[in-house]
């Protein structure tokens, strides 16, 4: 009948003698943190914007200049500063797709703007593409592949680029 009365007390059944045996206090818990939260970058935030700047402007040179090819480069370039300066994946992926996206619509618009035939020739390039001879498919197709190509890029980077060693 005794064992009855202290069932559910503290110190029942000698489970209080654990803490001799090496098991501490229990620890209060760790604040949750998340995921989402702004983690400390390298470098100022002018630097970064300067960066993405330049990139823009160095995809629209190789856009006007007919290298179709760069915005992989510069995709390639921002997966390795986004992986040493510790931005996460979203961020550097959707940073590269702009400046893409940006730097290829500044001379398609330019061209279109004086004089340039960039419609029809969109609209040609649609239809040998299989897509609808519209001139609007042609540009969202072209700015679709320039994206991709700086995402793989990216992504590349990322994948390639040097690890923080700092916290």
């Amino acid at each position: 009948m005794t064992d009855l009365k202290r069932l559910g007390k503290r110190g029942a059944y000698r489970l209080g003698r654990l803490r001799t045996q090496g098991i501490g206090e229990l620890r209060a818990p760790v604040p949750f943190r998340p995921s989402f939260a702004r983690p400390a970058h390298r470098g100022p935030r002018s630097a970064w914007l300067f960066g993405l700047l330049a990139g823009t402007a160095v995809i629209a040179a190789g856009a006007a200049g007919g290298y179709w090819f760069i915005p992989f480069v510069i995709g390639l370039l921002t997966g390795v500063a986004g992986r040493w300066g510790g931005w996460r994946l979203p961020v550097t992926l959707t940073a590269a797709t702009l400046m893409a996206v940006i730097g290829w619509s500044i001379p398609l618009w330019w061209a279109a703007l004086h004089g340039q035939p960039t419609g029809a020739t969109a609209r040609v390039i649609a239809a040998l593409a299989g897509l609808p001879a519209r001139a609007a498919v042609g540009i969202a197709a072209t700015l679709l592949v320039s994206a991709l190509q700086s995402a793989a890029g990216a992504w590349l980077g990322r994948t390639l680029g040097p690890r923080r060693t700092d916290g």
